[in-house]
C-alpha cells in the first residue's frame, strides 16, 4: 500500500499531466474513512446506473466517456492529503466532488469545498450527528449538501451539474428518472390489483 506521501505525489503528477477531459475522471468521491464505504456506496450505485465507469488509473482511462474516482481522505489524520486532493482537483479534470464524512467533526466536505473552490463539492453527512458540521459553512464559502446517508442523491446532483454541459448525461438522468417513475407505477398497479395479501405473497 502506498504511503500518504506517495499518494500526494501521485495526485500532483496526475495534475501535471495535463490530460484531455475525456481521459480524466469527471466526479471525485472521497470519504473520511473506509468505514464510510457502505454509506457512500449509494454514490457509486447512482453513477454506475448512469453509465459512469470507475477510473483507477489516471494514465489508463476506461472506455466510457464519463468516469469517477474514489479515495479515502481524512481531514484530521491526513490533512496534507486532503489539501493535495482538493488543490489538484481542477487540474486533474474533476468537475465536481462528492465528499462524505461522519462523526461530530465531519470536516472533510467543507474543508475540501474551501480548498477546491470553485470546483463544486456536495457533502454527505454519514451520520445524523454529522449534518451540522457538513453544512456549517460561513457566507462566501459555499457547499451543497444532502441529508444524512443520502449519497445516492449526492451523486445524482453531481450528474445534474455535469448535465448542464453534457447532453448525454442529461439524457441518461432523464432515462433513469423515467425508469424509477415507471417502477412506482408498476408497484402501485400490483398492490391495487393483487391486494395487500397477494402483493405481500409476491414479495416473499
Amino acid at each position: 500500500m502506498p504511503a500518504v506521501t506517495d499518494l500526494i505525489d501521485r495526485l500532483e503528477s496526475d495534475a501535471a499531466a495535463d490530460r484531455a477531459a475525456e481521459a480524466t475522471p469527471d466526479v471525485g468521491i472521497i470519504m473520511g474513512s473506509d468505514s464510510d464505504l457502505d454509506t457512500m456506496q449509494g454514490a457509486f450505485d447512482a453513477l454506475d446506473a448512469l453509465g459512469f465507469a470507475e477510473q483507477t488509473d489516471h494514465a489508463d482511462p476506461p472506455a466510457g466517456r464519463f468516469s469517477y474516482e474514489s479515495y479515502v481522505v481524512s481531514a484530521h489524520r491526513t490533512p496534507d492529503l486532503m489539501y493535495a486532493y482538493a488543490e489538484t482537483a481542477a487540474e486533474r479534470g474533476l468537475d465536481v466532488i462528492v465528499a462524505g464524512a461522519g462523526g461530530k467533526s465531519a470536516d472533510l466536505p467543507n474543508m475540501t469545498a474551501s480548498i477546491a473552490f470553485p470546483v463544486p463539492v456536495i457533502g454527505v453527512p454519514v451520520q445524523e450527528k454529522s449534518v451540522d458540521s457538513v453544512i456549517g459553512m460561513p457566507t462566501g464559502a459555499p457547499i451543497t449538501a444532502v441529508d444524512a446517508g443520502k449519497s445516492y442523491n449526492a451523486a445524482l446532483s453531481a450528474a445534474q451539474i455535469l448535465a448542464r454541459e453534457y447532453p448525454e448525461v442529461r439524457d441518461r438522468l432523464e432515462a433513469l428518472h423515467d425508469e424509477r417513475r415507471e417502477g412506482v407505477g408498476d408497484v402501485s398497479a400490483s398492490l391495487h390489483d393483487l391486494g395487500v395479501r397477494g402483493f405481500r405473497e409476491r414479495e416473499e
